[in-house]
């Protein structure tokens, strides 16, 4: 069995494979390891933008869909209990706006994780729309078993270690994508 090694600059390093980011060495398994959690995660977003667009029956029944004319955002937002912005995510609740935010989020951050692509913009989106998740849910109030660290803040750590490295590159279009002209212009794209 081979047994990925790390080394510092200026030895030889022997069954270690660089992922093209600057200043970093992943081994391969470790590059393979952060690929299936890209896509698994990108898979989590996917999925519930699928199931609240179409009602699959999961977490949206079809009568709920987005498609038959269900709100994507209402039933959440409107149940918030507690917490500092509970008249915020009550007047947003089910408006068109914050019902294609959502959904727009949920499918970009789903495909960007997936593809490999626009990661950092798929990782800022991911934490700016877990944050506000986690605010709407505020946990502190609840007695919830952990009340700081949820899925929420674990989904936005994920997408922003992804990005940082580089995971995309691995099992998706991040070489491709990042050898864009206009990436290359704007490497925020990455």
């Amino acid at each position: 069995m081979e047994e990925d090694t790390m080394t510092t600059a200026g030895r030889d390093v022997t069954d270690l494979e660089k992922a093209e980011a600057p200043g970093a060495m992943i081994t391969t398994t470790a590059a393979k390891a952060l690929a299936v959690l890209r896509v698994a995660t990108g898979f989590i977003f996917l999925w519930a933008f699928l199931d609240k667009t179409f009602g699959f029956g999961y977490a949206t029944p079809s009568a709920k869909a987005w498609i038959n004319g269900g709100s994507p955002t209402k039933g959440f937002l409107s149940s918030v209990e507690a917490g500092p912005l509970k008249g915020f995510f009550h007047d947003i609740a089910g408006t068109g706006w914050a019902n294609w935010l959502f959904m727009l989020g949920l499918l970009g951050i789903g495909v960007a994780l997936i593809l490999g692509i626009g990661l950092r913009a798929g990782a800022v989106a991911a934490t700016v729309m877990m944050a506000f998740m986690w605010l709407a849910e505020w946990p502190l109030a609840k007695g919830s078993s952990n009340p700081i660290v949820d899925y929420h803040v674990i989904y936005a750590l994920s997408a922003i270690t992804l990005a940082l490295t580089f995971a995309g590159h691995t099992w998706g279009l991040g070489r491709r994508w990042a050898a864009l002209p206009i990436v290359r212009k704007y490497p925020w794209l990455i």
